[in-house]
């Protein structure tokens, strides 16, 4: 799965989320920030780490999650390294 495939899956995700501007979804990149670009909740986080398990058909550790970082990057690079662990 590319990169590119994983962030407009995110998209559509972030999509779904009320609080986010959909404005601010035209120009999401890798170095794209939840918190600080998109005005994600920090509650909503876990929310969408849920949704990317059932889109990309993955499961994260605990541990994972509670390290991911704020930007896209973070959760493509984890999402992409928990597929290659199963």
């Amino acid at each position: 799965m590319e990169r590119q495939e994983i962030i407009d899956g995110l998209v559509e995700i972030l999509g779904t989320v009320r609080t986010i501007n959909p404005e601010k979804l035209k120009n999401v990149t890798e170095e794209t920030d939840f918190i600080s670009d998109l005005n994600t909740p920090s509650t909503e986080m876990i929310n969408i780490a849920a949704k990317a398990e059932q889109k990309f058909g993955v499961e994260f550790d605990d541990d994972d999650i509670d390290d991911l970082g704020s930007k896209i990057k973070d959760i493509v690079d984890l999402i992409i390294a928990t597929k290659e662990r199963s």
